[in-house]
This record gives structure tokens, C-alpha cells and sequence, in this order.
């Protein structure tokens, strides 16, 4: 792999086992005929991350064989039922030598959040304290990019489902928020009501 000085990497924080939706995997989940995981990684790409790794946990060797992901790095997480944190240090680690200046997180449950929106998140990007985030009428959402420096930070803090909350909170005039209500709805899918949003 060449190593890009200035590369941003995308990671898919696909992990989850669905406990609200009967405990099916949300990226097994299907979208416009493929699964879940393998739409929000052609995301990722089509914003121009050429490196794309997805944290993979609930029901992983299924995923394998049933999404594609050719391209992709795919990172096991072994504890993904301590929640979504384990899943971003995971992410965040292997990207360790990579050459990424940066990490473009997406989760693998908001369809709606489309390539223009990760493209214009993506655009934050200046250099490795970079921190960015899209906001959908002023309020704090997804994707969000981590410039390097900041990832150690991340990943003391990322624990149960927080994420990176808690390190962006208190990070918080330090983030360049991305106003992406015009072009993305940031719904979860989280309960089988949800669903509707799938098709």
C-alpha cells in the first residue's frame, strides 16, 4: 500500500448483535437487496476513502460470506458485547501502520446518511488534530473524524456504547461541525418500527 501522508481512512463500526431487533445483526439487515454492511461500506468508498476497515463481531463469519467486502480490511472484535467503544478502539488499532492520518467513522445502522454527507465530513479534514463532525440543525451526529492525535484520547475513553462521546465532549470547541441536514437524515435502526427506513 503507498503510503499517503494525508490519508483518511473510513471505519464502519459494524459490530452490533441487534438485541431491540430479536438479536439479527444490523449488518446483515437488508438494504436495496444487499446487506446493511456492505451499502455503508460502498459509502465510505464513494466519499473517497480508498481504505476502508470494518469492525465486525455479532454472527462475523456470516457477514463474511454473505456481504461484499473485497477491499475492505475486516477487524474482528471479540468483545463486541461490551458495546459499540470496544468496536471503535478496535477500529482505531488497526489502523496502526497504516499510514491514516485520520479515521471517518460511520456506523453500519444509519442508512441515511449518504456519500455527499461523509464526502463534506471528509472535506473538515486539515491534518492529524483535525476533529470534525456532521450536525444535522446545529446538533452533534455521525460520521466523525478523528485525526490521529487524537485517537489514543478516544480510545481511553471509548467505553460501552459512548463511542468517542465522552472525548468529544470534552473536546467539544475544538470540533469543526459540518452541517449535513440539507442532504442526510441520521435515523437509527434500532427496533423493528425502524425497519421502514430499510428497503
Amino acid at each position: 500500500m503507498t503510503e499517503n501522508r494525508d490519508q483518511i481512512a473510513g471505519v464502519l463500526l459494524a459490530a452490533g448483535g441487534g438485541r431491540r431487533l430479536g438479536g439479527r445483526p444490523k449488518a446483515l439487515l437488508e438494504h436495496r437487496g444487499r446487506p446493511l454492511v456492505e451499502h455503508a461500506a460502498g459509502v465510505l468508498r464513494a466519499a473517497g476513502c480508498t481504505l476502508v476497515h470494518v469492525v465486525l463481531g455479532a454472527r462475523a463469519g456470516t457477514v463474511r460470506d454473505r456481504a461484499e467486502l473485497g477491499g475492505c480490511v475486516l477487524v474482528d472484535n471479540p468483545a463486541w458485547e461490551q458495546g459499540m467503544g470496544t468496536s471503535l478502539r478496535a477500529g482505531l488499532d488497526s489502523l496502526a501502520g497504516t499510514g491514516a492520518r485520520a479515521a471517518l467513522v460511520l456506523l453500519v445502522d444509519q442508512p441515511g446518511i449518504g456519500v455527499e454527507a461523509v464526502a463534506r465530513v471528509r472535506a473538515a479534514y486539515r491534518d492529524a488534530t483535525t476533529l470534525a463532525s456532521a450536525s444535522y440543525a446545529g446538533v452533534r451526529g455521525h460520521p466523525v473524524l478523528l485525526g490521529a492525535a487524537h485517537w489514543a484520547g478516544v480510545a481511553a475513553t471509548a467505553t460501552g456504547d459512548r463511542g468517542a462521546r465522552a472525548y468529544l465532549r470534552e473536546h467539544q470547541e475544538a470540533i469543526t461541525l459540518v452541517e449535513c441536514g440539507d442532504v442526510a437524515r441520521p435515523y437509527d435502526i434500532d427496533t423493528e418500527a425502524d425497519l421502514v427506513h430499510l428497503r
